[in-house]
C-alpha cells in the first residue's frame, strides 16, 4: 500500500529513490518545535515507500566497515544528561539480516573488508530522524559504520559500492550534521541566529554540491571557509560523502531543507540522484 503524500507533491518510484544526507541535530529533536523537525515529519510521505533503510550514522565508528544484522532493532540511548522523556522514546524497527549480507558482499567486491554485527541496534543518528520520517517503525532498518580516520574519499567509495541498492528500493541515508562545533553550544538558545562562520561554510558546501564539484568537496578541509572550525573532527560530515556516492559518479544534489538550531548546528538536508534523474521529493 502506498504512503499518503501531500497534494501536488509527486512520489518517487522505488527505482529512482534518492539517497539522503540528513542533519539529525541534538537527540532532543523529536521533542523540540523546530523547522527541521517539521520538515522531517513530512519527508517520509514525499518519498516512495522504501523496502529497507540503510543509515550511515555519525555515531558508529569502527576500524573497518561493519553492517548491522539483527532481527529486531533495539533503541540505543547513546547520550547522557537529557530529559527523562527522551529515554522513554523507542524505535523498534525490524532489521534486515539478508540485506546486511548483500551489503557486506558489495563492499568486499570493491576491495573493502566489511564485518557483520549481529547484536547492535540503532543509535540516535538513525532513530531520531527515522522516528520523525517513519513513525510506525515498520520498515526494516540497518546501519553501516564510519571510519573517520580514512576520510571523505573512503566514504565516497563506500557510497558508490552501494549504488545498486537504490534500484532495489533501499533508501540510503547519511546522518550527521552540516556544521558541528559543539564547543560553541553553551549559552545558545534554540533559535539563536547562526554566525557568519557557520553560514559561510554551509553556503560553500551548497555551491559545490549544486555544481557537482566532487574534487572540491573531497578537499573541503583545505578549500572550504571555516572548515576545521565547523568540524573539529570529521565524523558528522562523512555520512554526506557516503550518500553523495550512492547515485554513482554522475550525480546531482538538491537541497531540500535549510535551517539551524542553537546558532551552530545547520540542519540542512540534501537529496542525491543520478544526474539524469530528478528527485522531485518536495516542493517549496
Amino acid at each position: 500500500m502506498k504512503r499518503k503524500h501531500e497534494a501536488g507533491v509527486p512520489e518517487i518510484s522505488a527505482m529512482t529513490i534518492p539517497s539522503l544526507f540528513l542533519s539529525h541535530g541534538a537527540p532532543t529533536l523529536p521533542l523540540t518545535d523546530t523547522p527541521a523537525r517539521s520538515f522531517l515529519r513530512g519527508l517520509g510521505g514525499r518519498l516512495a515507500r522504501p523496502k529497507a533503510i540503510l543509515v550511515i550514522s555519525a555515531h558508529w565508528e569502527t576500524e573497518r566497515p561493519v553492517v548491522s544484522a539483527v532481527e529486531r532493532n533495539e533503541t540505543i540511548h547513546d547520550f547522557h544528561g537529557f530529559p527523562r522523556e527522551l529515554y522513554q522514546l523507542h524505535y523498534p524497527a525490524p532489521g534486515a539480516p539478508s540485506l546486511s549480507r548483500e551489503i557486506a558482499n558489495l563492499l568486499r567486491a570493491v576491495g573493502l573488508d566489511c564485518g557483520i554485527d549481529e547484536t547492535r541496534g540503532l543509535d540516535h543518528g538513525a532513530w531520531v530522524p527515522l522516528m520523525l520520517m517513519y513513525p510506525q517503525s515498520d520498515i526494516p532498518v540497518l546501519q553501516l559504520s564510519l571510519q573517520p580516520h580514512l576520510g571523505p574519499a573512503h566514504h565516497l567509495r563506500i557510497g558508490r559500492a552501494l549504488e545498486r541498492l537504490r534500484g532495489e528500493g533501499v533508501l540510503i541515508i547519511g546522518s550527521g550534521s552540516l556544521t558541528h562545533d559543539l564547543s560553541e553550544i553553551r549559552g545558545q538558545s534554540l533559535d539563536t541566529q547562526p554566525t557568519n562562520w557557520v553560514n559561510g561554510f554551509a553556503d560553500w558546501f551548497n555551491d559545490k554540491l549544486t555544481a557537482a564539484r566532487t574534487e572540491d568537496l573531497l578537499d573541503y578541509r583545505r578549500l572550504a571557509p571555516f572548515a576545521t572550525k565547523n568540524h573539529p573532527s570529521e565524523e558528522h560530515l562523512l555520512p554526506l560523502f557516503a550518500a553523495l556516492g550512492a547515485p554513482g559518479a554522475n550525480w546531482r544534489a538538491e537541497r531540500l531543507h535549510a535551517s539551524s538550531t542553537y546558532g551552530i548546528l545547520r540542519m540542512d538536508v540534501y537529496a542525491f540522484s543520478a544526474a539524469a534523474a530528478s528527485t522531485q521529493a518536495v516542493v517549496s
